[in-house]
């Protein structure tokens, strides 16, 4: 029975998460905020963590990149997963009682519009369903929660609306982190890499070529500030292949010639968005 951490109270998205990767019998274990999640696993707490990477609407979840540079771990897979946002409040209230609705700022912002028409304040928390947790326990009326319909059976709110994001097809991609690499699975590969560059023109380009030149698809190039000196930037990179796979081989060694540093963060099967 795996023991995995996600950030959250229980109840939340990356309780479903956990639970939609390792199986009805895994073992959540709640953290408080991306750091404490970080840290479970590096410190052997845990069996795995379960962190938030991005979302199909809201982007990039910069904290979580950050902290990948940070800790020695290796991410070893991923998962798609379904986001359905709901409006929850204690029972008894309606939408017109509700004057300020609270949750994670991921979430406020992947219901823009809803909450926009709805002509509330909103009020960011660390978590969704931290946020249906608070009202319950403190007994707010005139204030609701944007969490899963998860949330609403466990502290007994009810749901006021549902499906409330302004894209619907909205999805957060997590990746599981673990302290060693992982096994090489079947099906499609997908590695993750880490990679600081020299400040001088043409530098990201030839890194890029590395892989260009072998035919290799680029998946996503993300961006973050070096923190060594004002705008100066590293870059997170997902693309198709295995480390072990000989033309990716070919290219990291061509990257390497190009780079200050690199780290190949994880390799692992490549999951296709749900249906």
């Amino acid at each position: 029975m795996p023991v995995v951490a996600f950030q959250g109270e229980l109840g939340a998205y990356g309780d479903e998460a956990v639970r939609a990767r390792f199986g009805p019998s895994a073992e959540p274990y709640p953290c408080k905020s991306f750091v404490d999640l970080f840290e479970a696993v590096a410190s052997g707490t845990v069996d795995y963590g379960l962190a938030p990477v991005e979302n199909s609407q809201a982007g990039s979840i910069n904290d979580v990149y950050d902290l990948l540079r940070q800790y020695d771990l290796y991410v070893a897979g991923e998962v798609l997963h379904p986001v359905n946002h709901a409006l929850l409040a204690l029972p008894g209230q309606t939408l017109s009682d509700i004057r300020r609705v609270i949750s994670h700022p991921q979430a406020l912002a992947q219901c823009d519009r809803f909450l926009r028409d709805l002509g509330v304040e909103v009020m960011a928390t660390y978590d969704t369903a931290g946020a249906a947790k608070m009202i319950r326990e403190q007994g707010l009326t005139g204030v609701a929660a944007v969490a899963g319909l998860g949330a609403a059976q466990r502290y007994g709110l009810a749901v006021l609306a549902e499906s409330i994001q302004t894209i619907k097809d909205n999805i957060t991609r997590f990746v599981v982190l673990q302290r060693d690499p992982a096994p090489r699975e079947e099906g499609p590969q997908k590695t993750m890499l880490f990679l600081a560059l020299a400040h001088q023109p043409g530098s990201l380009y030839m890194a890029l070529g590395a892989l260009a030149n072998r035919n290799i698809n680029l998946l996503k190039l993300e961006s973050r500030p070096s923190r060594n000196r004002p705008w100066e930037y590293v870059f997170y990179l997902d693309f198709e292949g295995h480390r072990d796979d000989p033309h990716v081989r070919a290219a990291l060694a061509d990257l390497a010639k190009h780079a200050n540093y690199y780290k190949v963060l994880g390799s692992f099967r490549r999951e296709t968005v749900p249906d």
